[in-house]
This record gives structure tokens, sequence and C-alpha cells, in this order.
């Protein structure tokens, strides 16, 4: 008997989740239940994180953690609880398969089937944004090389748990040299380490393109954490529907599963909403405590149901189904084909299937890193560059001297373009002169030297080499 921890959410979460749990006691599911409260009633209270602090001692004891869709307070000061979890939890891997149900649901994709693998505590939902100037705000994109690591040997350990023939990497390291960079040059890494799994990588532009229009080309993606989050609500939405796709979130010690989406307030208390994802997320939540064969019958039995036209209004549609029917109703009839399998949809085979024992990262050895420049952010709201490189040009030590000046990333300094427009946040670089070595002094003395003149310097980044490679990215256009 496994304790779990069970949240039924706000909106259609009560529903859907006494839908579930119905569906995989009657299965068998050797679980016992240890309920709590989070979201909207909680955020309402005062807590403005959405979970109190005793539910949380109960989730880390729990270790799993199934979880209804949430309501989260809009406005400022109120964080998603959802992403707040992941990252407390450590919950690096989200997992969504995403299965085509032709002819019995809608879709363009007849034989879609793919599982996206989603990168799921760094990116830019490390959530730092600062306003810098009156005109630029920032958000910082953070990726690290034990976060690439870990996501990237996940999707390849899941392909080859489930007989998965190929995994694809997306990034867009044709821009993001040093970010989406690292994230690819791991996967190829790792790649190498399952020579019977092929690989491949894609830029994400022209990958979700190809997904969206030819998705039997891929197998397992797994990507960085934005990407992944767009292009899973694509792949699911592009199968059929949103409303069917469920998904997991592993970590080390902990592990959640949910449906994909929201708490649907206008069809709360209606007795209408479709269970599946959240049901789907649930069957994700036995394969991973070791429960495979109530996994199986449970997803078996689901299939059948909507092979047999029980539908919910969501995805009822003339034709394709046969019978409109209530959240309870739906629960009802995947009980009632417990034991059954598809006739027409591929009926499922769990085995092997408990949670993926992952190595536990291993750091690497430290690089030679060297301070080769820096990077001096200013608030200036003038519009000539060259004015403003005479100004910065003034406050560099004699060891160092100014290199570019660009703004948004254009260099605009020396040789820039009058066409190029210009916001009030410019980024100015500086490196030793020829045959000099600098360190932080020469910084320090820099930014003093731009209070001295009245230059308004909002941040700085240092700029390294390791192990003589240069770490940092050119000017567009330099």
């Amino acid at each position: 008997m496994k304790k779990i921890t069970v949240a039924k959410g706000d909106g259609i979460g009560p529903e859907i989740m006494d839908a579930t749990l119905k569906i995989i006691l009657a299965a068998g599911a050797e679980i016992e239940i240890e309920e709590i409260q989070v979201g909207e009633k909680v955020y309402l209270s005062g807590n403005t994180s959405g979970i109190a602090s005793e539910s949380w001692d109960v989730i880390r004891r729990n270790k799993v953690f199934l979880k209804a869709p949430i309501t989260t307070t809009q406005g400022g000061g109120y964080k998603s609880l959802n992403v707040t979890t992941r990252k407390f939890l450590g919950l690096y891997s989200n997992v969504r398969p995403c299965l085509s149900l032709h002819p019995f649901i809608a879709t363009k994709h007849p034989v879609m089937d793919i599982v996206i693998v989603r990168e799921n505590e760094e990116d830019l939902y490390a959530g730092i944004e600062h306003q810098q100037t009156d005109e630029v705000v920032q958000c910082l994109k953070l990726i690290s090389r034990p976060g690439c690591e870990k996501i990237v040997r996940y999707a390849f350990e899941y392909a080859k748990q489930y007989n998965r023939k190929k995994v694809t990497c997306f990034t867009k390291d044709n821009i993001m040299k040093q970010t989406d960079g690292l994230f690819h040059k791991v996967f190829d890494e790792i790649a190498k380490e399952y020579p019977e799994i092929e690989n491949e990588h894609w830029i994400i532009d022209i990958g979700a393109a190809k997904m969206a229009d030819t998705p039997e080309a891929f197998d397992v993606i797994v990507m960085p954490n934005l990407y992944g989050d767009v292009l899973s609500d694509v792949a699911a939405q592009i199968t059929g529907s949103v409303g069917l796709a469920g998904s997991a979130n592993i970590g080390d010690e902990c592990s959640m599963f949910e449906a994909i989406h929201g708490s649907a307030p206008r069809r709360a208390g209606q007795n209408v909403a479709n269970p599946s994802g959240l049901l789907q997320g649930a069957i994700m939540m036995l394969n991973h405590i070791g429960q495979s064969n109530v996994a199986e019958k449970v997803q078996n039995a689901w299939l059948k149901t909507l092979e047999d036209g029980t539908h919910t209004y969501d995805i009822y549609k003339e034709g394709n189904s046969k019978k409109q029917v209530s959240t309870s109703e739906f629960a009802d009839a995947v009980i009632a084909n417990l034991g059954q399998k598809p006739e027409i949809l591929k009926a499922v085979s769990y085995a092997n299937t408990a949670a993926i024992n992952m190595p536990k990262y291993i750091r690497q050895a430290t690089k030679a890193k060297k301070l080769v420049g820096v990077d001096i952010f200013v608030h200036w709201s003038g519009s000539n560059p060259d004015e403003l490189a005479d100004k910065v040009k003034r406050i560099a030590p004699s060891d160092m001297k100014l290199k570019m000046i660009t703004n948004r990333g254009i260099k605009v300094w020396p040789e820039g373009f009058s066409e190029t427009f210009c916001t009030d946040h410019w980024r100015c670089r500086f490196h030793p002169v020829e045959g000099v070595s600098i360190g932080k002094e020469e910084i320090i003395q820099l930014l003093s030297n731009a209070v001295r003149e009245e230059i308004d310097t909002i941040k700085t980044e240092n700029l390294y080499e390791f192990d003589g490679v240069a770490a940092y990215s050119l000017g567009q256009g330099q």
C-alpha cells in the first residue's frame, strides 16, 4: 500500500479528482490517500503561495502528489503554485505523452504518438526579471549543465524503458549560442551513451513547424523549459484535445502528476467536465509507483470507453460519438470496461515501467577561468552612439579600453548604422589593452569613474574565458 498526497484543486478539480480516484481504486490501485488543500481558497485566506507549510510537510513525507488543476489568483504578489512546486521539490522532468485516438477523437494526425520531455526548473522560468531603464526590462535565461544533463539523460532513459526508437532535441542555438548551445552540446554528449537509440537535433522554429505538420516524424522530443511548455500544449491539441492529456513531474525524490489543462471555473459544479487528463496523470503515477498492472488495466478500459463512443461534452461529435455522458457517468463507463481492451485503438502492455533510477549528477573538473573584460550596461536617454562612446571612453582605467556599444544586442558603435532604432538601454564592452591582465579591481575603478562622470550604470556582466575559450556572446554585427 502506497500513501499518496491528493489535492482536489479548484473549479472542476474536485469533480474530476473524485472520478479519477473512483476509477483507479476500482481497478485495484493499492494506495492510501492523504488529502491537502491548495489553490484559490488558500490564496484568498492571505497565503500568497497558495499552499500552507503543513501541506508541504505532507507532500514531502509521501513523495507522490496527485494534483487537480488550481486557480492562481490574479494580481501582483501571487506566484504560480505549479512552478513553485516543481522547483521546491526538484521536479526537473515534465513528461507529456501525446497520442492520437483516431478515428474516435477528431484529429488531422491519426498516427501521432510522441512524448515531450520538458526541462522543468530553469530557463526563463527562473522568473528573474528586472526593469532596468524607463524603456527596457529584462528576464534572465538560466541554463545549467546539471539541468541539461539530468533532463537529457532522463529523455534517453525514458525512451529506453518504453521502447522508443528516437530522441530529438529542439533548441535555438543558432541564436542563443551560450544557453541553448550548452543544451545542444550536452545532448550530443549524452546521446553517445545510447547508441541503440537514434538521435537528432532541430532548430526549434522549423522543428515546431515539422511537429505541427508531420508529428509522425518524431518519437521522444526533449527541450528546455519554455519551448517545452509551448509545444507540449500544441502537441496535445493537435492529437485531438488538450483536455485528454496528463503529465508527470519527476524529481530525484518526489513526483507530481496532473492534467495539463486548467481549472475551468465556468464548468465547475456541473458534472460535465472530462476527467481524462487527470486520469492520464494518475495512470502515469501508477506506473511510477510500480503498479503497472493497474495502470494497464485502467488505460485499456479508458481506450475501450472512448472507442465505444462514450464521450463527455468536450469531445462529443456527431459521427464519432455515440453517447454524451457526465463526468460521473464517464467514470462509471470506464469502470464497467475494466478488464477489457480496445479493438481498434492499440491496447497497451506496460512492463518494467517503475520509476526510472537516475544516476546522481557528477560535477565536472573545474576549468581555468580568466577575466577578459566586462560589459557595463548604461541607462542613457540620448540617441547618438558616438556621443555616448565619447562619454564612456573617459571612464576607462589606463589598462582598459572601450571596444563596442550595443543596443538590444545590435552593435551601434563603432561603425553603427543610422537606421538602427535605439532604446535607452546600452551595453558598453570593455577589454584590457593588449598584453595586460585585469582583475575585479579594474572593474570597480571603472564603475567608480562612471559615478564621477554621472553615467548611470545599471548592471555589469563580467566576460570570462574557460580553458582559453571565450564564454560570452559577440554583439550582433560584431
